[in-house]
């Protein structure tokens, strides 16, 4: 009896306020889309972290036959200053530090180039002897890539040392401001969010003040009473968690994976999966905004 008399209760108040219920699902909704698009980033830069950093060489580039820089002035690296380096990165003293370590020939090092720029009209004039020969060191730790920038920095032979780091973080960085700016606009809207329900339970409340009387008269207990109120918000902000979650289905499953990853390929895209390991925390976000309105306005408005 109680439980129909509550449910009756919750089909009255949508009713009544069913323009308000449909602005807080729809309120609820944006607001944990942008809650849901944070954490979704956050996902993707650490999934991109984990491929990427792995996979993070340190690249020695040996002195071409013209350059500026210091340590070229003799000229090209002669095979003396190649073979040096190449037995100190193979040594006992970098072992701990170094997994792996490739050398590439200034041959290589064009069949790689005319492979990337072939199409290009600047890239036709380009000659092997314009190449420069280089050692791809893989790390056993990428972290600790400082300790070959600074062992080979300013060597005589090396024009530049270079972490594949310099090329991810930038990348990183950007992301990880977007991760920042969805999170400023998630905030945004959880707050305009809470406002509205409460907005919604308090002019609920206000319309039922009769009969809210009448059950406060006859015993009803406070949570009796209060508990169709709760229910209103409870029900319009899952609704909208329900919907953000349908919407961040959707843009992971057809713009990510079906348009992105078929455009940009080297990127190590998330997947449905995600979207799912996030759900259950908006949900749960959707219910404690509406806790949290239910509980600034029923504690005022559903008095007699």
């Amino acid at each position: 009896m109680r439980l129909q008399f509550i449910l009756s209760e919750i089909g009255v108040g949508l009713r009544r306020n069913l323009s308000m219920a449909v602005s807080v699902v729809l309120v609820t909704f944006i607001s944990l889309t942008f809650v849901g698009s944070a954490a979704l980033l956050q996902l993707q830069i650490n999934q991109m972290k984990d491929e990427w950093y792995d996979k993070v060489e340190v690249s020695i580039f040996l002195c071409p036959q013209t350059s500026d820089t210091a340590t070229c002035a003799s000229g090209e690296a002669s095979q003396e200053q190649i073979d040096t380096i190449d037995s100190e990165l193979n040594g006992d003293a970098l072992a701990p530090y170094v997994e792996e370590v490739f050398f590439e020939t200034k041959d290589q090092a064009f069949a790689s180039f005319q492979e990337r720029y072939s199409g290009e009209w600047w890239a036709q004039g380009v000659t092997a002897d314009q190449m420069q020969a280089s050692f791809r060191v893989a790390l056993v730790d990428p972290q600790q890539y400082e300790v070959i920038h600074d062992y080979f920095t300013g060597r005589q032979g090396v024009e530049e040392v270079r972490d594949q780091r310099q090329v991810i973080e930038p990348i990183i960085l950007v992301l990880n401001r977007a991760t920042l700016l969805s999170v400023g606009l998630a905030a945004v809207m959880l707050l305009a969010a809470v406002l509205l329900i409460t907005t919604t339970i308090r002019l609920s409340a206000l319309s039922r003040r009769r009969e809210t009387g009448i059950m406060r008269l006859v015993g009803a207990s406070n949570l009796f009473i209060q508990l169709p109120f709760m229910l209103e918000g409870a029900i319009a902000a899952t609704i909208g968690a329900a919907m953000a979650v349908g919407g961040l289905w959707f843009g992971v499953r057809y713009l990510v994976q079906d348009w992105l990853a078929t455009s940009v390929t080297w990127v190590p895209y998330i997947g449905t999966d995600a979207v799912w390991m996030i759900a259950p925390a908006l949900v749960a976000v959707a219910i404690v905004l509406a806790a949290i309105s239910s509980l600034v306005s029923l504690s005022r408005y559903t008095k007699v």
